[in-house]
């Protein structure tokens, strides 16, 4: 067996059900998107259930939901005829994943929920389901071959239902107005919260911590600053204090490789005169893709009048666990 033909054999079965899934999308996803927005905005919460491997589904959905700002909870359909409906309220929108429609902990739950005033969305491969006549509103996640094999386990179908969830779930987002900052106080902890809470002002060197020389300044100076500082770069200031350029240890290099004896050569010479730049205020997010676009280890911090406040070593940001 040809291991890579057949996995590229999967990929591209998948691939093909999920263009099959985007071409069909019409107005019961943007009619099911207002419902969960009108949802969130009443401060009621989005069930969602399924069972086996729409369950599995479900809690992706869920956490998706969850870490956008929309309140989302995994329903289990059995444990719910146990006690657990108490979860469910009026106004709430249930998202019942099931991709033959017609699962018996599924079905038996649908009466109990339609008692309690829920809006159900049922996302279902086939449209004339039970799941679907007594939903609210059907999303179709039909495929017309499964990945596997024998055509037997879910694999391009659980597929539709995931990617749908991340399309609703983004959608939403968007109709809502969630902004980055609203991402940063749902996710305060790792390297991606500390990036979007975190500001440049906050992991800038400063201070003694920054090596300075002015434009008239030799080599040696910088060298001095450098040494004294313990830095791998030197700001060069103009006259009037504002930021003329900066000198690193790769340009000593590519320098000292032109000139045996540079030490006595003025610094200006030599240093680059549009280094990457960036405000106090900003967030360590826009440094980290200001980093990503340039290949640079120091980006200079600058007021408004582009006078030199600190400097960012990238190592520090490896340290703070930014990178």
């Amino acid at each position: 067996m040809d291991y890579l033909a057949q996995a590229r054999k999967v990929i591209a079965l998948e691939m093909s059900e999920l263009q099959r899934l985007q071409d069909r999308l019409d107005d019961s996803f943007i009619k099911a998107v207002e419902m969960l927005r009108q949802t969130v905005d009443r401060h009621r919460k989005i069930i969602i259930c399924g069972v086996g491997k729409s369950g599995n589904i479900a809690q992706k959905i869920a956490a998706t939901l969850n870490s956008t700002g929309a309140p989302a909870v995994v329903l289990n359909s059995q444990d719910a005829l146990h006690g657990d409906l108490g979860l469910v309220n009026e106004g709430d929108a249930v998202l019942v994943l099931s991709y033959s429609g017609e699962t018996d902990e599924i079905i038996n739950l649908l009466p109990h929920l339609q008692r309690l005033g829920a809006v159900i969305i049922a996302v279902t491969g086939d449209p004339k389901s039970t799941l679907a006549r007594h939903a609210t509103l059907v999303l179709d996640v039909n495929v017309e071959r499964e990945a596997c094999p024998h055509n037997l386990a879910p694999t391009s179908s659980s597929t539709a239902m995931l990617v749908l969830g991340d399309a609703l779930a983004m959608v939403l987002l968007e109709a809502r107005g969630f902004a980055p900052d609203d991402f940063a106080k749902l996710h305060p902890g790792g390297s991606l919260g500390r990036a979007l809470l975190t500001k440049v002002s906050d992991v800038m060197r400063a201070g003694d911590r920054v090596a300075r020389v002015t434009e008239n300044a030799l080599i040696l100076d910088a060298l001095r600053a450098m040494t004294a500082a313990k830095s791998g770069a030197v700001i060069v200031e103009s006259s009037q204090g504002t930021l003329a350029g900066i000198f690193t240890q790769g340009d000593f290099v590519r320098a000292f490789q032109q000139h045996s004896d540079i030490s006595t050569l003025p610094v200006s010479q030599f240093m680059s005169r549009n280094p990457i730049t960036i405000g106090g205020e900003q967030l360590a997010g826009h440094l980290l893709q200001i980093l990503e676009k340039h290949t640079v280890d120091e980006v200079i911090v600058v007021d408004a009048e582009h006078r030199p406040l600190g400097v960012v070593d990238t190592q520090d940001l490896s340290k703070m666990k930014l990178l």
